[in-house]
């Protein structure tokens, strides 16, 4: 099984495909006010037939080091993006 990442831009979040397969994404809204960089996660979703796969964790892993990568800081609305921040302290510096 093949897993690929893209970052939508157009439709603001980040998609995991399995086997070319769209399995799930993250989505946020992004803020920029003069230096202040920040997206927002707002929701993450998993489409059912790929539950119980560790989808969700790997498309916010892989939001939250782009997030990063690209300067951004990150607000947490998701309560899953929020978890995920609580397990894997070392995304903690990214919270605005």
């Amino acid at each position: 099984m093949t897993t690929r990442f893209e970052h939508n831009v157009a439709d603001t979040r980040y998609e995991i495909y399995l086997d070319d397969t769209l399995a799930g994404y993250a989505d946020y809204s992004e803020h920029v006010d003069g230096e202040r960089r920040t997206r927002d996660f707002q929701h993450t979703l998993t489409f059912p037939e790929f539950r119980g796969r560790g989808v969700a964790a790997q498309v916010v892993e892989y939001a939250l080091n782009d997030a990063r990568d690209a300067g951004f800081s990150v607000i947490p609305t998701c309560w899953y993006v929020e978890k995920f921040i609580a397990d894997h302290r070392e995304y903690a510096g990214l919270v605005d």
